[in-house]
């Protein structure tokens, strides 16, 4: 069994960046792409991906309800600037740890994260709608800074309506002129 995991763990891996490299590519962020979610071929990411592999959702998801928490998330969200979460920092005026806006390199990088994932995970039932569903699933719970999460859902509802070949032209587009 734990082989099976194994090979399944590194098989939907593999998947996943290469789906996420051929978004970012489209969006005109390929170095986004190729060192998307390097991370997770590290000890403490692998080794409970394989462990709490299932196939059909994130292994993160198994860790959590086993151990009351996963190790391997809290690895992941910290060296993955795409990942909301990363973005958190103490606020001098209310001296607690709150979000902070996210650069949009780094939304662009997010959408096509979850965009793979979606398709990852649901294979030939996966639309375009599927993504931004999921986000408005756990809207009301998340904790993420107020622009982020208007940029992610726009981008996210563009690509319900409008279609994938839309949503990257429009990143193209605002990514010419500014530094990344």
């Amino acid at each position: 069994m734990l082989i099976n995991n194994f090979f399944g763990h590194l098989k939907t891996v593999n998947r996943h960046r290469r789906q996420v490299m051929i978004h970012c590519f489209k969006a005109g962020i390929p170095w986004r792409g190729l060192t998307h979610d390097l991370s997770k071929y590290s000890p403490t990411e692998f080794i409970p991906g394989v462990l709490y592999y299932q196939g059909s959702r994130s292994p993160n998801e198994r860790e959590r309800e086993v151990d009351g928490y996963s190790r391997a998330w809290m690895h992941h969200k910290g060296r993955n600037r795409h990942h909301f979460e990363y973005w958190t920092d103490y606020s001098t005026k209310t001296k607690r740890l709150e979000p902070v806006r996210m650069p949009d390199v780094y939304i662009y990088e997010m959408f096509c994260d979850r965009v793979a994932a979606s398709k990852i995970y649901n294979k030939e039932n996966y639309t375009d709608s599927m993504p931004l569903e999921y986000f408005l699933r756990a809207k009301p719970r998340r904790v993420i800074e107020k622009y982020t999460a208007e940029k992610l859902e726009f981008l996210l509802r563009m690509l319900s309506e409008k279609g994938e070949d839309e949503v990257f032209r429009y990143m193209r587009r605002s990514l010419r002129g500014k530094s990344r």
